[in-house]
């Protein structure tokens, strides 16, 4: 509107355009990684926040959602992400929420591969959880697919937790 108001309706339009499209990119590539907690007695899981301190998390554990399409423009910035929240917590299992990723592409498929690798060389194990039908038939058909095995991916976080926990 202030781009109408400054150089008139035509040119306010196209300035319009170009920052919408910049803050589209902007969201695209730095997409947000969130660390999950458990609401208490439920089987929602959701990011951890100052406003619901009482959601439970699991020693050893690390639940990570990131959002949004993973692709060549982002996916270094979101395995930096991962690694970092990895180290900062003493996890024996970094279990990756995929439910919230609509598509990954070969180059975000060749992070998680690395990424399974240094973890595991760190004597950590990676889920792959809750993944929509194109994003585990990616994954299955790929390296990493045949590193996790089926032991390594889960249909959701409940189950993911329940095998965690040793629980039936």
């Amino acid at each position: 509107m202030g781009g109408v108001v400054l150089v008139g309706t035509l040119k306010g339009i196209i300035i319009a355009i170009i920052v919408s499209l910049v803050a589209l990119a902007y969201q695209v590539a730095d997409p947000p990684v969130h660390v999950l907690g458990r609401k208490p007695g439920t089987n929602v899981f959701r990011p951890r926040s100052k406003e619901h301190p009482e959601d439970e998390t699991f020693a050893g554990l690390l639940l990570l959602r990131p959002e949004g399409r993973i692709f060549f423009a982002n996916a270094e910035q979101v395995a930096q992400k991962i690694r970092r929240l990895a180290q900062e917590v003493d996890a024996n299992v970094v279990a990756i929420d995929l439910s919230a990723v609509l598509d990954i592409e070969y180059t975000a498929l060749k992070m998680l591969t690395d990424g399974e690798k240094r973890q595991r060389e760190q004597g950590r194990q990676l889920w792959l959880v809750g993944m929509n039908p194109h994003v585990l038939e990616m994954i299955q058909r790929s390296q990493m697919g045949k590193m996790l095995g089926r032991e390594g991916m889960h249909f959701n976080l409940e189950i993911a937790v329940a095998k965690y926990l040793g629980e039936p």
